[in-house]
């Protein structure tokens, strides 16, 4: 434990940590110091100089976000001379950025904004000299506008030290430097995941997702096209935070509500569709560990961890659940089951997924996801999108009353809710494993060793004395985490020809999906364990906890799928993967074959 020291901030004796910064001790004791540059979640960079303060004996004005404190120090974090600096320093940055402000996708929610309304910057002294740069759209996730980038560097520091991606860095000198990707070729030819940390991140706009909205509302409007949403169980304990409600409270009902006044014809939810990757993916697992098959079995859910393996460990894609992601799984069925027992024809059904997640846009345009014979999810909005969308109908969301999912495919069980946390995904195929090698349940459901946001990564053994043999899992959020997992991995199979786990769980974002690259602007990582405890909350108060009791699993098996990973399964619910340049990220060649 960390000694702590005794300093002065405008006059107040505190208390704190002697590895605190000035500005985390101050935040930690009620007292405002203004930041642009710095995030709690991030290696402070120290790059705006919005955060300097005095200190006593110092000649000059330190920046407080990479000070640390010392024992006796007397700051002062408010003074004629400290108010015009920040002033400048503001007026300079405003002075080389796109101020159009209400058609920004972060207006309401930019830090600079909220900056400039903190401190009476309502004039410029210095005079414009933006000079328009072209916007980036080489992505189909991630779009990037240099006119907005005031080279703060937190982009960089995500994609580069927390996802280990590297797409990103400094393009430029002096005032004109901006976040661009190497030899600025633009995100789309990059070896970027699109996992969206760095919109997530991004305090004024520069980053953002590829909007879907006017393609949504297109097919909303057309009276010939049949509109089927689904949403991920990460979207409903975002939503609330938006519409002034308890942050993390899970609010599926509502969201039913708001996406039927909408417009949408047919509302189903991706918790159905997790709780199905649940039987596929176990019996997939139990497959391999009982037949000497090839372990271990690496999650597939999250599509940023899987263009990354790809990308950066293509010799290890065998260990790759051949599972499609919820998202896509759900997007084939609509297209096939529903639309058999439905009656209406596929070409006319416009399959749209609200995601908490960026990298979704790019896995449903991904050419071998189209096994219903049409491209199974056509758009894909993320959480903020479907904020702008509730805002723009003019829906009260919080007063909303409580409606239901669609039946069919709208049915889910708490081990489905969970996949939005790390560790969820895991929680959720152990406790269908435990029944598949047993017969039974787990006398209960709860694996709390497997849960909570952390930096580290989680290792478990799952042992009970009905189980054949012990089961040993490994769970990773974010992508230096994973990249860490995977290169032990990598050593124990060099080394011993095997390694130590039968299942391991990868989200590429930090959190898990509740801290996806589509979520609310402004995300902290407390922030992401607040909504992942809202949905472990939903998942206690839920009547079936298990994805195995779903009785919409089991009628979809009965009537159309015949039996986990049957052909049809397969088919439909399976894929492959590829081989992917660390230069670009294209795909170079196949390197796993669809069964």
């Amino acid at each position: 434990m960390a000694k702590t020291v005794s300093l002065t901030i405008d006059g107040k004796q505190i208390e704190t940590s002697a590895d605190n910064t000035i500005v985390k001790a101050a935040k930690e004791n009620g007292i405002f110091i203004p930041t642009l540059c710095y995030h709690p979640d991030l290696k402070p960079s120290g790059s705006c100089g919005i955060c300097v303060v005095d200190i006593e004996g110092r000649r000059q004005p330190e920046r407080s976000c990479s000070t640390k404190v010392m024992e006796g120090m007397n700051i002062t974090t408010n003074t004629k001379k400290l108010r015009d600096a920040r002033k400048m320093i503001l007026e300079m940055i405003l002075a080389d950025h796109d101020t159009d402000c209400p058609a920004c996708l972060a207006n309401g929610k930019c830090e600079l904004q909220d900056l400039c309304d903190h401190m009476s910057v309502t004039t410029r002294a210095i005079p414009k000299k933006l000079k328009k740069l072209p916007i980036d759209e080489t992505s189909v996730a991630i779009q990037r506008d240099p006119n907005k980038c005031i080279a703060c560097g937190r982009c960089i520091e995500v994609c580069s030290t927390i996802q280990t991606v590297n797409a990103l860095t400094e393009v430029g000198r002096g005032h004109k430097v901006v976040a661009s990707t190497a030899f600025d070729e633009g995100m789309g030819n990059s070896p970027c995941v699109n996992c969206g940390q760095c919109t997530v991140f991004c305090p004024v706009g520069a980053l953002t997702e590829r909007s879907e909205i006017d393609m949504v509302w297109d097919a909303i409007l057309d009276p010939s096209k049949h509109v089927v949403v689904q949403e991920a169980p990460a979207v409903r304990v975002a939503l609330a935070e938006e519409f002034g409600m308890e942050k993390g409270l899970a609010t599926p009902g509502k969201m039913y509500a708001a996406l039927r006044r909408l417009g949408f014809d047919k509302i189903f939810d991706t918790n159905f569709s997790a709780d199905l990757t649940i039987m596929e993916e176990g019996t997939e697992l139990l497959t391999r560990a009982t037949t000497g098959g090839t372990l271990p079995l690496i999650t597939s859910c999250s599509p940023g961890w899987v263009k990354f393996a790809e990308t950066f460990f293509p010799d290890l894609a065998k260990h790759v659940s051949t599972c499609k992601s919820p998202q896509q799984m759900l997007g084939a069925l609509i297209k096939t089951y529903y639309a058999k027992e439905s009656g209406v024809d596929a070409k006319d059904i416009v399959s749209v997924s609200i995601m908490p997640c960026t990298a979704k846009k790019f896995e449903a345009r991904r050419p071998e996801m189209r096994d219903s014979g049409y491209q199974d999810v056509d758009y894909v909005l993320t959480t903020r999108e479907f904020v702008r969308m509730i805002k723009e109908a003019g829906i009260d969301f919080k007063n909303l009353p409580e409606e239901k999912a669609d039946s069919l495919m709208g049915d889910y069980t708490g081990a489905a809710t969970i996949f939005g946390a790390t560790g969820g995904v895991m929680e959720a195929a152990v406790r269908s494993a435990f029944f598949l090698l047993t017969g039974e349940n787990l006398p209960s459901p709860e694996l709390k060793v497997l849960r909570g946001v952390t930096n580290d990564i989680i290792e478990a053994t799952v042992e009970h004395e009905k189980l054949p043999f012990p089961i040993r899992v490994a769970v990773a959020n974010g992508l230096g985490n994973a990249r860490k997992l995977l290169e032990k991995v990598k050593e124990q199979i060099a080394k011993d020809g095997k390694s130590e786990y039968h299942f391991i769980e990868i989200m590429a974002c930090p959190g898990g999906c509740v801290g996806g690259g589509g979520q609310p602007f402004g995300c902290e990582l407390v922030d992401r364990g607040i909504r992942g405890g809202g949905l472990y909350a939903e998942d206690g108060g839920l009547p079936l906890r298990y994805s195995h009791e779903n009785p919409m699993v089991t009628k979809i098996y009965q009537d159309f799928l015949e039996k986990p990973n049957s052909e049809i399964a397969h088919k439909l619910l399976h894929t492959y993967y590829f081989e992917r340049s660390e230069k670009d990220g294209k795909a170079v060649k196949e390197v796993t074959h669809k069964h």
